[in-house]
């Protein structure tokens, strides 16, 4: 449950600052705030509005909303509803104010989004060890004084270079495009078929059973693919080409690059154009009928654990539910589990598995920490959890006490480590089931195997009570 992090010389070969810095007033730096705060320390948290506007924002309180004003689902048999019950156990100050300022939704979690901001900076107002500083960030970070670095998806041109000269990288990732992300065990394997292009393909020297044979005894789960009849494909096509599409800002459409052209705007070029890219059936034979396929899609390994596999060559502009209409129309996915839809958005992000701990600092500034999606967590609840996370853990190291480290269990452990693993894939990743171990029981029924890894989560939870 928790792991040491050696943070005595810094404590003790120091001078250190009497308070904690937290940089940015939204979602995530406000919880830091709060969790720091309510455990005695003082707090100066920088806040750029009213002075300054990222292009997304225009409200003048902390923790604006931008997008959307759901926070998704409350049910704990959804990943991001089970991460708000884990909040709750773990006193969220923006959870609870979501709750307070919540809105007619359903199972939904959603807020009228003025009252809610307002309610946050209220609270965070009256807490007297919190010095609010409405002022871009402009010195430099000290070596001296433990910060939280929590500005966002639009992180300022100035802070960015200090998040550079932080962490020695050459550049921030600029987020441009992601393909969906799906549950293996939610695809169609009736359907669908393992296998590289090539390695499946028959050879001529092979009979049927030969080759379905070696098909059986292969072990490479990398890629996953799915096979279109020429029926099925055209249907596919007329639907992806009529789909709607999210308009993006202004200021994103400059980021979106040929390289990344999303798949509905690369289908409208003609009915074989994606069949002859990213959908090219060359190479492979469907070991149901031993002939090559009209089109198919693959899908990657997404993760080490080989539980989430994204869709290659799908990135896209279609919204959310648009996406899961069309996408499900895939022979295989009829039944998928989407953990992470496709987004085409300008977001910085910095390189969190090479960067961070999974307790969200620096592996070597153990006095910097990142909060919110500047990590590589995506969505305001996730955020939320990262802060949460971050400003217990910036106590900790400013007590010089061991950090507490969330087990994978758990939804709030289990996103920490996805951002501080090792991945050459590394892009944002939202709240899914996905990212959790397996239970030890193999369990087929979807609601029953989300309602155990719940109940083993929330127990979890109570353990971690019990540290801090």
């Amino acid at each position: 449950m928790e792991k040491l992090l050696r943070a005595k010389s810094f404590k003790k070969g120091l001078g250190m600052k009497d308070y904690i810095r937290v940089i940015g007033g939204g979602l995530a730096g406000c919880e830091v705030a709060y969790q720091i705060a309510k455990r005695g320390i003082k707090v100066k948290l920088y806040e750029m509005k009213p002075n300054v506007f990222s292009p997304a924002h225009s409200n003048t309180n902390l923790a604006e909303v931008v997008c959307s004003n759901s926070f998704k689902s409350n049910s704990i048999t959804n990943a991001c509803g089970l991460l708000k019950e884990e909040l709750r156990i773990l006193d969220s100050l923006l959870i609870k104010c979501a709750d307070k300022t919540a809105v007619p939704a359903g199972q939904a979690l959603a807020v009228d989004r003025e009252e809610f901001s307002k309610l946050v900076t209220s609270e965070i107002e009256k807490i007297d060890n919190i010095e609010i500083i409405r002022e871009e960030f402009y010195e430099d970070i000290e070596d001296d004084c433990i910060t939280v670095i929590a500005t966002g998806p639009l992180t300022s041109e100035k802070m960015e270079k200090q998040i550079l000269k932080l962490t020695g990288e050459d550049k921030l990732y600029f987020y441009d495009a992601a393909a969906p992300i799906v549950e293996k065990n939610s695809i169609n394997m009736d359907i669908a078929f393992y296998g590289d292009r090539y390695s499946q393909e028959k050879k001529k020297e092979e009979t049927i059973d030969e080759w379905k044979k070696r098909l059986e005894n292969q072990d490479d789960t990398s890629y996953i693919n799915l096979p279109f009849t020429e029926e099925e494909y055209k249907e596919f096509y007329n639907a992806l080409i009529n789909a709607e599409i999210v308009n993006l800002h202004e200021f994103e459409k400059r980021e979106i690059f040929e390289g990344c052209m999303p798949i509905e705007v690369m289908a409208k070029r003609g009915e074989d154009t994606i069949r002859f890219g990213p959908l090219k059936p060359v190479g492979f034979d469907d070991p149901r009928t031993a002939r090559r396929p009209y089109a198919i899609v693959q899908l990657r390994q997404d993760n080490e654990a080989g539980t989430l596999y994204n869709l290659v060559g799908f990135q896209t502009n279609l919204k959310f539910g648009e996406q899961k209409r069309v996408f499900s129309m895939i022979p295989g996915l009829e039944n998928a589990e989407f953990v992470k839809y496709g987004v085409m958005h300008r977001n910085t992000y910095i390189n969190s598995p090479v960067l961070l701990n999974s307790t969200f600092n620096l592996k070597n500034k153990t006095n910097i920490f990142f909060a919110g999606q500047i990590t590589g967590v995506e969505g305001y609840v996730e955020s939320i959890a990262s802060g949460l996370s971050a400003g217990i853990n910036a106590v900790k190291v400013y007590n010089n006490k061991d950090v507490v480290e969330f087990s994978e269990e758990t939804v709030i452990g289990a996103l920490s480590k996805y951002i501080s693993t090792p991945n050459k894939r590394f892009q944002p990743m939202n709240a899914n089931f996905g990212i959790l171990p397996p239970l030890e029981q193999k369990i087929r029924d979807k609601h029953e195997r989300y309602k155990r890894q719940a109940e083993r989560s929330l127990t979890n939870i109570t353990k971690i009570l019990q540290i801090y």
